[in-house]
């Protein structure tokens, strides 16, 4: 079933509630063109010596050399952001790998596909990681949609995916690479995992060629970082302005607001009509997806490197909020169900004040301590 690219694109746009344009994801190494998720730059990235934070207390921006911004922003590149898509596609390799071993005689059942199931949640939890990059050449080509169709909201998935497996029972990789995102990453590879007992020789196929499918398209990412990180985060541009820094936090911003509106209030329907599902819905596995990216955050947030920037100026105040903010969110996420919709509502909404928290300490405290200005890619409401 080969659904039509500008109709798989259109469907895209709106579930995700996105206008994106009708290109194909991008798969050669040139520096990507400026995406959608693009912060403001240099005419909004400044910001006044002193800002208040919400208990009126005034923060003084850190003073940072471009030497010392050139210096992050390459451990950044380097030893955040490159590393988060190569464990990516690590694990979609060893799903791959697991899955040629398990599928050489189907069915497939019992401890084999829990064997699969427990490798695909791996690969789920280190791809929720890595959406905290939420600008450059994954955002700028689509590829972050064909990785994570997400929000699903019109149920497109479950469809979709066994649509595809029963009008092509021999699926190759390379013939998936040229079907709809609804068919394809985390969603489809957890949608043949979990919706079945067992899995028949055409299903076997699917998860194969899907995970062979995502491993490239991983990796391709990974590879143009590798390439193009000094444009992507402006480290050559430090000297002139905050273009790097302002888009890297204010993407750090988004990972939480996003998380916050898509992940938890919307499918819980916490603050208006319930719509979309859950995270790892199929899996009932939503807790895992939080924790993975409230974990991300947290390593980001309190890295040896950014700390030592904020205390330069005896700021580690807001390092300490934060991580204090991060830690309650966690607390409470471990004694919730593994699916987060179990969960009262009571417990439910908790979570979703807590989110609210590190929001606001990351755009009332900690973005003016580091000077930037959050960009018009916020979304949140608090």
């Amino acid at each position: 079933m080969k659904i039509n690219h500008a109709l798989a694109v259109a469907l895209s746009a709106l579930s995700a509630g996105l206008l994106i344009s009708c290109v194909k994801p991008a798969d050669d190494n040139k520096a990507p063109e400026v995406d959608s998720q693009k912060v403001a730059q240099d005419s909004a990235a400044s910001t006044s010596a002193a800002e208040k934070d919400s208990s009126g207390d005034k923060i003084t921006a850190v003073d940072i050399s471009a030497e010392t911004e050139k210096t992050y922003l390459t451990h950044v590149a380097n030893d955040i952001v490159i590393p988060a898509y190569a464990d990516a596609a690590k694990q979609s390799d060893l799903l791959h790998d697991l899955a040629q071993k398990h599928c050489q005689q189907a069915p497939v059942s019992g401890d084999e596909l829990q064997a699969l199931r427990d490798q695909w949640l791996v690969l789920a939890q280190a791809w929720a990681g890595a959406e905290m990059i939420n600008f450059g050449p994954a955002t700028a080509s689509m590829s972050n949609l064909y990785i994570n169709y997400y929000p699903d909201e019109r149920g497109l998935v479950h469809s979709g995916v066994a649509d595809l497996i029963a009008a092509n029972p021999k699926l190759t990789a390379e013939q998936l690479a040229n079907e709809s995102a609804i068919v394809q990453g985390v969603p489809g590879l957890e949608e043949a995992l979990y919706a079945n007992d067992s899995l028949d020789a055409a299903q076997c196929a699917y998860v194969m060629s899907a995970s062979s499918a995502l491993s490239t398209r991983l990796k391709d990412i990974e590879q143009n970082w590798q390439q193009n990180a000094t444009n992507l985060l402006a480290i050559d541009k430090t000297a002139d302005s905050d273009q790097g820094l302002n888009q890297w936090f204010n993407s750090l911003l988004s990972l939480v607001e996003t998380m916050k509106s898509n992940a938890i209030d919307q499918p819980l329907g916490l603050t208006g009509k319930a719509k979309g599902h859950l995270p790892a819905a199929t899996a009932e596995q939503s807790r895992a997806i939080i924790n993975a990216k409230l974990a991300t955050l947290n390593e980001v947030m309190t890295d040896p490197v950014l700390t030592a920037i904020l205390g330069s100026n005896n700021e580690n105040e807001v390092a300490d909020n934060l991580s204090t903010a991060l830690a309650d969110a966690t607390t409470l996420l471990a004694q919730m169900p593994e699916d987060l919709g179990a969960a009262d509502k009571a417990t439910q909404q908790e979570l979703y004040d807590h989110l609210t928290t590190i929001t606001r300490i990351i755009k009332r405290q900690l973005i003016p301590t580091l000077g930037i200005r959050v960009g018009f890619n916020s979304t949140d409401g608090d």
